[in-house]
């Protein structure tokens, strides 16, 4: 079945790259694109009613043409128009589409503050993986990079990856990193056999992780790279040429609605191309 994409639209440049790269994602996979965008709920305030169908009637014109721009280039494109809180709004939006995407005012990793909580929050309440894409110029990028810690989540996240390296014959590069114990007081060093053996166990994990997909996809070239290291920073400065990255969530447990993990927050934070969080 076409792939169904849900993009959050608001009048900003980050928006506009992100509405432009789920059009090429629809474009190549015959997708069906739903334009949406939340007006704030009302508060009560002496002439908010008027205001607010002011609002509501501009936001529906700007998808509007959005719409129309997009659908003359061979899109199916539907557009829709909601109104309260927008974390919540999208978060319950995603429940009937296959992929949500968000843009980020983000630059790079070397540009600008890190980003607030919004996307992380969608990110991790949302019902569908969830992209957002940076305010970058991805063109002429390729490769696909997954961060990979041996967890179910980290096998979502693979399988998604993989499929779309192998679909754009791009090269895969497979992630996993490991971190020392604190010292002990009076201890100066790690033993090297404590080092290579941290080493030896994550190479483990990532092998593990990856058996079965040169079988399921025998085309496919898999960079693996095991490293020491913190993981959301090891997989930002690998994705740093890349055209996408993807990471795994928790998931929407009761208590871990919004919490996305250090290593997904951190990616986000400092994003260095699209990149999804896969649940």
């Amino acid at each position: 079945m076409p792939e169904s994409i849900l993009v959050g639209v608001v009048d900003t440049h980050a928006s506009r790259e992100a509405v432009e790269w789920a059009a090429r994602r629809a474009y190549d996979r015959s997708g069906r694109l739903t334009l949406i965008s939340i007006v704030g709920g009302a508060v009560g305030a002496v002439g908010e009613g008027e205001m607010l169908r002011e609002a509501l009637a501009l936001t529906a014109a700007m998808l509007a043409r959005e719409a129309t721009r997009l659908q003359s280039r061979g899109l199916t494109v539907d557009t829709r128009v909601g109104r309260g809180d927008p974390v919540g709004e999208l978060i319950e939006a995603s429940i009937v589409c296959d992929l949500l995407v968000i843009g980020s005012d983000h630059r790079g990793p070397s540009k600008g503050d890190r980003r607030g909580l919004h996307g992380v929050r969608i990110a991790a309440g949302a019902h569908s993986p969830v992209a957002v894409v940076p305010d970058i110029d991805l063109t002429n990028r390729s490769g696909v990079v997954v961060g990979i810690d041996g967890s179910a989540d980290s096998e979502r996240a693979i399988s998604f990856a993989a499929e779309e390296a192998d679909r754009a014959g791009d090269v895969l590069t497979a992630v996993t990193t490991w971190t020392t114990v604190p010292l002990p007081v009076g201890m100066h060093g790690y033993p090297s056999t404590y080092l290579s053996g941290m080493q030896q166990a994550a190479e483990e994990t990532l092998a593990i992780a990856l058996a079965g997909i040169g079988q399921q996809y025998p085309d496919l070239v898999v960079h693996r790279v095991v490293e020491r290291g913190t993981p959301g920073r090891t997989i930002s400065d690998r994705a740093a040429k890349a055209r996408l990255a993807v990471v795994g969530s928790y998931g929407r447990g009761a208590i871990a609605r919004f919490l996305l993990g250090s290593t997904s927050e951190e990616v986000l934070s400092r994003l260095a191309t699209a990149t999804v969080v896969v649940r």
